[in-house]
């Protein structure tokens, strides 16, 4: 049974170049590097097995660079952007970007402005209240501190560490008299 060659790639001058220059670029990084290697061997007619021998790497990696290649040839896309990996596919953000300012602007301000008898916010706690102030439908305690961890936010240190002062002090000298009074 006679072996399938695969899919010839034909590369204009201007491809070739800006293959090269992304090759001998020093501030490429190395998977797109690699990927241009590829690429060039390709449009010098080298089958898979070959190009993955001479660069060390797996033959269906040359093979999804083949064809990835050959796919994206039609669209209007420069070089560069035809190396890249391809969009991750995921669930889109759920907060937008307002929506965690918020909720910045409610961890810096003192809990007693919401109404709430604490002295510092807990990731519980601001959960809990940035639903009721109609910031989030719902939100988890967890996501809440790692939105939190990832702005450095620490809403409950602070100066007292956790314990509020209890009343406020009086000024005093050295010798133990308040200077206000005579």
């Amino acid at each position: 049974m006679p072996r399938l060659s695969p899919a010839a790639i034909s590369l204009s001058e201007s491809e070739r170049a800006a293959l090269g220059a992304i090759v001998h670029r020093h501030n490429s990084p190395q998977q797109v590097a690699q990927r241009a290697r590829i690429i060039i061997q390709a449009g010098d007619n080298a089958n898979n097995r070959a190009i993955a021998r001479d660069l060390g790497v797996s033959r269906d990696m040359v093979q999804l660079w083949r064809q990835r290649w050959l796919t994206t040839a039609s669209k209007a896309m420069s070089v560069e952007q035809r190396l890249r990996d391809a969009e991750r596919p995921g669930a889109p953000a759920e907060f937008t970007m307002e929506q965690v300012l918020k909720l910045f602007a409610m961890a810096c301000d003192p809990p007693e402005v919401y109404g709430y008898p604490i002295s510092h916010w807990t990731a519980r706690e601001l959960a809990t209240a940035a639903i009721q102030e109609g910031i989030f439908t719902s939100i988890s305690t967890r996501h809440v501190g790692r939105l939190l961890a990832e702005a450095d936010l620490k809403p409950h240190q602070s100066q007292y560490w956790l314990n509020p002062p209890k009343k406020t002090p009086t000024l005093t000298t050295k010798s133990g008299r308040s200077p206000i009074s005579t």
